[in-house]
């Protein structure tokens, strides 16, 4: 199965930008949905965005909703999550990941967001947010 690398995080402050990239082990990604989930400090693992390349359906968290924006470069195979007016409580580890999509209901994309039930994590990448 496609498996990913996350990176960009950083420190940024309140307010500010960041763009994070997943690369992805396959350059084609239309049978995948591919999913960004972060674990802030103590808290469970929660779905912020998704995206499924063979429909071009994205799903966000009301939480992110026009803040965010999830893309995908079909050429590089690699997924990104744009990251602005940042708040403290976006702070957390961030994290891709991806499940089967061959013309399913994009309504079950969205369920698997929200359900953020993995047996595994990568690495993810930290973002901080503070003044």
């Amino acid at each position: 199965e496609v498996q990913f690398e996350e990176s960009g995080g950083a420190w940024a402050q309140p307010g500010g930008s960041l763009r994070l990239s997943c690369a992805a082990s396959e350059l084609t990604l239309d049978d995948y949905v591919i999913g960004w989930f972060r674990q802030a400090p103590g808290k469970e693992h929660e779905g912020v965005s998704c995206i499924t390349p063979k429909d071009g359906n994205t799903f966000y968290s009301d939480s992110v909703t026009g803040r965010f924006t999830i893309t995908v470069d079909d050429a590089e195979g690699t997924v990104y999550l744009h990251l602005t007016n940042l708040r403290p409580e976006d702070t957390a580890v961030y994290f891709c990941e991806a499940a089967p999509y061959k013309g399913d209901d994009p309504i079950l994309a969205r369920l698997w967001l929200e359900r953020a039930d993995f047996a595994s994590w990568g690495q993810g990448t930290q973002v901080t947010v503070s003044s």
